[in-house]
């Protein structure tokens, strides 16, 4: 199984608005639980999910979970037609939000009602991450 977090620029703390990260961890599990170390990953702007169209190949295929603080409706339901289990949750750190999700005891996510809002005008406001 692979897990995939988005992470701040300095890989240590899950972030928010998913759609729009370019810093990910992703995590290879297997019975035994996470490996040592995950592998960094940096998404080219054209990468990021919030402007990478449905049915196009992406960096992050075959991921089976995403984990994240925070992602628009939009983004769920992308996630969802790729086939993974996406997870909103209020943990911070990257490996105990892995264990956490493995063990099913992954911590709810904060209500942030102004945050979201924010992120929907933003999304409407900035131009795609790519450029186009």
């Amino acid at each position: 199984m692979k897990i995939a977090l988005a992470v701040n620029p300095r890989y240590s703390r899950l972030s928010g608005h998913a759609g729009r990260a370019r810093h990910w961890l992703v995590w290879t599990c297997d019975e035994s639980g996470p490996a040592a170390a995950p592998e960094r990953l940096l998404l080219e702007p054209g990468a990021v999910f919030h402007h990478h169209p449905d049915g196009r190949p992406h960096p992050l295929d075959g991921i089976d979970a995403l984990l994240t603080q925070s992602a628009g409706e939009g983004f769920v339901a992308k996630m969802k037609r790729r086939g993974i289990d996406i997870r909103l949750t209020a943990e911070r750190d990257p490996r105990r939000a892995v264990e956490a999700y493995l063990s099913d005891s992954l911590p709810p996510p904060r209500p942030r009602p102004i945050g979201d809002l924010v992120c929907k005008l933003l999304d409407r406001l900035l131009p795609p991450a790519h450029g186009g």
